[in-house]
């Protein structure tokens, strides 16, 4: 088994909601981590918009992002782009994934790659 975990929800949301699919979405890739699964984390849509949030030494997230960071494949190129990530996705060190080249766009992570691959996708 292979496990893709992609994050959709918006920090900007401001919701415990968003916040809790985001600390799910990390704490399963911990689970699937610690359990020698392998597992890619990707931030799409205004989900892009994470990496900034968790990567505060102050988030109550930090340490469980810093404990999958490895895990992370990267943030949505087009996404980044569309919801201001970029910068603090370059910081981070995170790769701008475009396998998917939707036209009028420089790209998106190709979920439809991820399922030939053999991974199964969930979203939060």
């Amino acid at each position: 088994m292979k496990v893709a975990i992609v994050v959709l929800s918006d920090p900007k949301a401001g919701s415990e909601e968003a916040f809790g699919r985001a600390f799910n979405a990390l704490a399963a890739a911990y689970d699937f981590k610690k359990r020698g699964t392998p597992v890619r984390v990707l931030f799409q849509g205004t989900g892009t918009r994470w990496a900034g949030e968790l990567a505060r030494s102050n988030h109550p997230a930090h340490a469980l992002y810093e404990g999958v960071k490895d895990a992370i494949e990267g943030v949505s190129n087009a996404c980044a782009i569309a919801f201001g990530a970029t910068e603090t996705a370059e910081q981070e060190g995170l790769a701008f994934l475009q396998d998917n080249q939707l036209p009028g766009t420089p790209g998106l992570p190709s979920l439809a790659k991820l399922v030939a691959e053999g991974y199964t996708v969930l979203t939060f």
